[in-house]
């Protein structure tokens, strides 16, 4: 046990420094750095949200290179088939068709990081198959299976146009573990220093400073294990998070009130069992982040809506309203049911 826990320190250590080494890149996004941290060391998949030109990109660039091992990104658009993902075909200098391994199968189990960028305008056939590669870390084709073992995917959707678009159904955002939500800085010293300093007008020279390699990848899944059986939770936290996702069932148990919301007829279905499983996860890594080995009541708050908002799914009158009403219910879960 003692040796385990200098190693959880050593990374601790590592993970910390994989934070400053993406703050050199991207300022004023603080929490959602330490978001992706743990998404990270949780080993789950993370939907980015935000508008256009915020930043999304150069965060992940930033976040593969800190990791390290091989990154691969792939533009939604309405005409990308399943089979892009695996292959794309070509004529040689010899004019003889030729396949390749696409961006899914090319660097094989070095395979890190994949950022799927604006997978609304990709059809569902393009969703299914991701999801699938999601859950599994893994692909058919040409007749075998291929494992990519230490594998993240990150997706981010475009929320401008709603044209040619396709929406990943709710039920299937189920499998991100985060919806992480990225927006510019509001300090106006930072949208100066964006706006006017060089050095962020050149994105590939920015991300070269960063160390590559500080968190080796290929240990990430060894050192999540150990994270989520190190970390406790009294009998009393335990009772605290589950109190937490039965109100997202039956808030109206929980004295949980939203003008303009007939509680009673929101929700049509609450967290699942996976989605309770994948907050504790998340809040684990958040209190070994913290330097604890025990959970408290903020571990569960700091990661609490990320992992949450998108699992509650509402009644189709309320759903066009989503992304109000679902914050505002987190907002008023955390606040209603009673902390110990």
């Amino acid at each position: 046990m003692l040796a385990d826990s200098e190693t959880l320190q050593d990374w601790r250590n590592l993970a910390l420094k994989l934070e400053a080494e993406v703050k050199k890149v991207m300022i004023g996004q603080g929490r959602a750095i330490r978001l992706l941290n743990i998404a990270i060391f949780a080993r789950g998949h993370v939907l980015l949200e935000g508008d256009v030109g915020v930043g999304k990109t150069t965060l992940l660039q930033s976040i593969a290179c800190a990791i390290g091992g091989a990154y691969e990104r792939i533009e939604g658009s309405i005409d990308l088939m399943p089979s892009d993902l695996v292959y794309y075909t070509y004529i040689s200098e010899e004019g003889k068709p030729r396949v390749a391994p696409g961006p899914l199968l090319k660097h094989g189990d070095a395979l890190a990081t994949f950022f799927f960028n604006e997978v609304n305008r990709a059809r569902p056939q393009m969703h299914s198959l991701l999801l699938r590669v999601m859950a599994e870390r893994s692909v058919t084709a040409f007749n075998r299976q291929y494992s990519f073992p230490h594998l993240q995917v990150f997706a981010d959707r475009n929320r401008v146009e709603k044209e040619e678009t396709f929406e990943i159904p709710s039920a299937a955002r189920d499998r991100f573990l985060m919806e992480v939500l990225i927006e510019a800085p509001d300090d106006p010293a930072l949208q100066r220093e964006l706006m006017f300093d060089p050095r962020f007008h050149d994105i590939g020279s920015l991300i070269e400073r960063i160390d590559p390699g500080v968190v080796p990848y290929t240990e990430l899944n060894t050192i999540a294990g150990l994270i989520q059986r190190h970390i406790h939770a009294t009998d009393t936290l335990q009772q605290y998070a589950l109190n937490l996702c039965r109100a997202t069932s039956h808030p109206a148990e929980f004295n949980i009130a939203i003008d303009d919301v007939n509680i009673e007829g929101l929700i049509l279905a609450g967290v699942s069992p996976r989605g309770m499983s994948m907050l504790l996860r998340a809040a684990r890594v958040a209190a070994w982040l913290q330097g604890r080995d025990m959970l408290i009541p903020e571990d569960i708050h700091e990661v609490f809506t990320e992992t949450i908002a998108h699992r509650v799914f509402f009644t189709p009158v309320y759903e066009m309203r989503r992304s109000q009403v679902a914050a505002e219910l987190m907002k008023q879960i955390l606040h209603q049911v009673p902390v110990p």
